[in-house]
């Protein structure tokens, strides 16, 4: 914020002046995408390009005895074998990497990899976590946490309810696999991942390799998908690189294939709980007691913030990680927010059901203990109103006549998305040409289009006059894409950067049109007096007054003071309409509504479609979305497209989305959108399955089998 005359303004133009920020704009990049033409790394070739495989353990829990690469070696077209896991070497998960092979057709690689001989000592293994009972010296308690006096909010409650619930394991399951293509030649490395971090994959890299960071050229226009999973080089990238130089330097494509990136590239974990909550009959909670427990593999599964949203005065709280021989968690989409957000949220649904209560009062009831009640309080109205909610809800079990009922359910959620760091340049050439160059990604949210709007509202210019340049390491760095910190990163610092290049080209056009340079302003391709179109230059005229020398101007967003250009910390309301058919065990999706905030938004379009995307992955992890593990063989029994199911365009019913932009949400700058628009959903589709047929189905995906169990547990 300006603080001196001589202190650049870069606070964002209010809302009624904007010209190109906050209209709905189509993405940059959808013509490069719907032609084909946008290459991803997946897609690199060249005539000297070999190809990558692994060879990965079959055991769940193993240690290797022996190793022979001798017969790999001596496969016609194969040019490097590697030996990652050495005699000694203990193997915690079914896929995890014992050997490389490189070679010239993807087809030797793999044929390769079958001919290197492996012994194995097998080991226990414990691959499955729902029952804690069986889970033994795997889990580990950590601690009891108690606020106030639940005891005694127990004794003088009107209603006590009691519940289990559950949400499993689901895997990341990226379009494109997780992967990458290295060139190591002498001191010099070129490298094509598929990454959420530009800026940093590369240093991680050098660092795992020992080489100077930079040596390593890193360079990545499109992502075909990353949700939290594609931070590091991974071993995988590490063995391209070395396979690349036992190879004489020739690039190396290695992409996991969907059963190894189904197995081994993250997860997100599960959550577990018996919840017990207590409270009045007007809905007021009074008291949360948990017993929590998860996996994110072999590491545990850490504690998810329950209960979620709510901070409720009398808690008593326990959690367990179990350790499981199963492929690592990554971050999933806001990590622990889902798994909380359903283990609170379909308590507090059965909480109003036992006191005859419609659960959107309960919520309103509560909403005192939350850090936002007048936010989550509007949105909840306006979510109801879009989903006919008083007409519509009824109370449990009275979801119609006949085989299908209808419900419906809600859900709250919260997030983060405060901007991460981040630098730009803006230069301005004396031709009028505008670029700006940042080393940002974008993973399809439509960052590219962000930052040309920030620029070109910035400067007075149309979209299409101002180039943008990402995706390379040798531009000024940005931050890695995570925790919906992109948009208030790369907006701030692009502002700045603006702002600063614009303010010299003032000053170089100011003696032309008899004013000062704080007199003028960059309107529709103009420089201008302000207020006053009559004296003013074309853009290209005034970019003349240059001559020769460019202006080239640097923007810095500070994480830690960000000068109020952006903000953190987000509501956000979902709910869900859904039919079942109690013969079939099927639920539908009617109608999802989604109501959320994000401070300022650039670009509503894109915004939009986040949610729509973010509702889309709910609507998988609700009805389908499952990762099935053996425990007698310890592998995982769905690992392919089939089986691991993800929704198709005939399970996804309405999708709603209305954007919470008032003047208040609008002055805080904008807040990151990708992880808060993915949370709720899950719950709601939840909550509403159970208002459609009168009875809780405890743990997710609500396939037919478990919906029909459900009932026949109440028939009985």
């Amino acid at each position: 914020m300006p603080d001196t005359p001589n202190t650049p303004n870069y606070t964002w133009p209010p809302m009624e002046k904007r010209r190109v920020m906050g209209k709905p704009t189509k993405r940059l990049d959808g013509p490069m995408k719907s032609t084909g033409r946008a290459k991803y790394a997946s897609d690199f070739t060249q005539k000297d390009l070999l190809f990558g495989a692994l060879l990965t353990s079959p055991y769940a829990h193993a240690r290797v005895t022996s190793i022979d690469t001798s017969e790999a070696e001596k496969v016609p077209g194969v040019t490097a074998v590697r030996a990652i896991a050495s005699a000694g070497s203990e193997l915690q998960w079914a896929g995890q990497e014992v050997a490389s092979v490189a070679a010239e057709t993807e087809e030797i690689a793999k044929a390769a990899t079958r001919k290197i001989k492996v012994q194995y000592e097998v080991l226990p293994h414990l691959v499955r976590e729902d029952d804690l009972a069986k889970a033994g010296a795997r889990a580990k308690p950590a601690g009891e946490q108690v606020k106030g006096d639940p005891d005694k909010a127990f004794q003088e409650a009107d209603a006590v309810v009691e519940g289990h619930y559950g949400i499993p394991v689901i895997t990341h399951c990226c379009l494109e696999p997780h992967g990458n293509v290295i060139e190591w030649k002498g001191e010099k490395i070129n490298f094509y991942p598929s990454t959420q971090n530009v800026s940093g994959i590369g240093g991680d890299l050098a660092n795992a390799i020992k080489v100077p960071p930079a040596g390593i050229k890193v360079n990545m226009q499109y992502i075909g998908g990353g949700f939290g999973s594609k931070f590091s080089t991974d071993l995988w990238g590490v063995e391209a690189a070395k396979l690349s130089k036992a190879s004489g330097g020739r690039p190396v494509k290695l992409f996991l294939d969907r059963a190894t990136e189904l197995q081994i590239a993250g997860n997100r974990p599960s959550g577990f709980a018996n919840v017990k909550i207590a409270g009045k009959k007007d809905g007021t909670i009074t008291a949360w007691q948990s017993e929590s427990w998860s996996t994110g593999g072999i590491g545990g599964g850490g504690s998810p913030p329950i209960p979620y949203v709510f901070d409720f005065p009398n808690q008593r709280k326990n959690h367990t990680a179990v350790s499981t021989n199963c492929g690592g968690v990554r971050a999933w989409r806001a990590p622990n927010h889902q798994q909380a957000c359903y283990l609170t949220g379909t308590a507090i649904e059965d909480f109003a059901a036992k006191i005859n209560m419609d659960p959107r009062e309960v919520f309103e009831k509560n909403l005192g203990v939350t850090a936002r009640a007048d936010v989550y309080r509007a949105q909840l109205q306006k979510g109801a109103e879009l989903i006919d909610w008083q007409k519509l809800w009824h109370p449990r079990g009275q979801g119609g006549s006949g085989n299908v009922k209808r419900g419906l359910g809600l859900a709250i959620s919260t997030w983060g998305g405060g901007g991460h760091n981040s630098q730009c340049r803006t230069k301005i050439n004396p031709d009028g040409t505008v670029e700006v160059e940042l080393c940002t990604q974008d993973l399809g949210t439509g960052t590219r289009t962000i930052i040309t709007m920030v620029a070109a509202e910035t400067l007075g210019l149309p979209l299409g006059a101002v180039k943008l340049s990402i995706g390379d390491n040798s531009l000024p760095p940005s931050g890695a894409s995570g925790g919906s910190t992109t948009v208030g990163g790369v907006s701030s610092s692009t502002r700045k950067a603006a702002v600063n290049a614009l303010a010299k080209l003032l000053d170089a056009v100011a003696p032309s049109l008899g004013a000062s340079a704080d007199q003028l302003e960059a309107v529709d391709g103009r420089i201008q007096v302000k207020g006053d179109s009559s004296k003013s230059l074309t853009w290209k005229a005034a970019c003349q007054k240059l001559g020769v020398n460019p202006i080239s101007e640097m923007g810095e967003n500070n994480q830690r003071n960000p000068g109020g250009l952006n903000s953190s910390g987000v509501g956000g309301v979902q709910m869900a309409d859904v039919s079942v058919d109690i013969e079939t065990g099927i639920v539908k999706i009617n109608k999802a509504v989604a109501v959320q905030d994000i401070g300022l938004v650039i670009n509503p379009t894109t915004a939009e479609s986040q949610i729509h995307g973010g509702c889309i992955m709910g609507i998988c992890a609700a009805l389908m979305e499952e990762r099935i593990m053996d425990q007698q063989t310890g592998r995982m029994l769905n690992p392919d497209m089939e089986f691991n199911k993800l929704a198709g365009i005939g399970d996804i019913g309405e999708v709603v989305v209305h954007l919470d932009i008032t003047p208040d949400h609008d002055k805080r700058g904008p807040v990151g959108l990708g992880e808060p628009a993915a949370i709720a959903l899950i719950t709601a589709i939840a909550n509403a399955t159970a208002n459609a047929i009168g009875v809780r189905v405890p743990e997710i995906p609500l396939t037919p089998n478990r919906v029909l169990a459900a009932l026949e547990r109440r028939n009985a």
